[in-house]
């Protein structure tokens, strides 16, 4: 009588694994898909709701500074949300460069890679054709970032080459 391989049996309890791979779902992917998530959720609050229109220190028709929206807690960070939505953004993409994780293996790791490379490119040559000019056009985010921008885009490329140390 042959035995049969381990692997070739699916249990019951791994619904959403693969025995070869490890699990879909687990709680290391759960949390960067939190930290990714709530980034880019505090960046878009942040400039939607928080931040007045017209940017911090604007004037409105009556000649009164116009103030920001949303809690004072967030309003008082002012460019700092920014700095936190992406390092929550950038940690949660860390967290998923992990084995344990659909990103961190197999063909998930060579999408990731070339994927934060090449948003980390387009990133810096939008900043540069749309807002180094004398006239700089109004992009939600890259207008209050100014010269930030670059460092999100190399924090992109980074990101990059973490998810390329775990290319096999």
């Amino acid at each position: 009588m042959a035995k049969s391989s381990r692997l070739s049996k699916r249990k019951e309890r791994e619904v959403f694994g693969d025995p070869d791979r490890g699990p879909l779902i687990s709680v290391r992917f759960a949390i960067a898909l939190l930290l990714i998530l709530g980034g880019i959720a505090l960046i878009l609050y942040y400039y939607f709701g928080i931040r007045p229109t017209d940017g911090f220190g604007s004037i409105d028709a009556k000649g009164k500074v116009r103030q920001p929206g949303g809690p004072s807690f967030l309003a008082d960070l002012e460019g700092k949300n920014y700095l936190i939505g992406f390092i929550a953004f950038f940690l949660g993409l860390m967290v998923a460069a992990h084995p344990k994780t659909p990103l961190g293996r197999g063909r998930g790791v060579v999408v990731s890679m070339l994927a934060c490379f090449v948003i980390g490119l387009l990133w810096i040559c939008v900043f540069y054709i749309f807002l180094t000019g004398n006239d700089p056009k109004d992009i939600p985010i890259f207008n209050d970032l100014g010269q930030k921008n670059l460092f999100v885009g190399i924090a992109f490329m980074a990101v990059g080459f973490a998810f390329a140390t775990r290319w096999e």
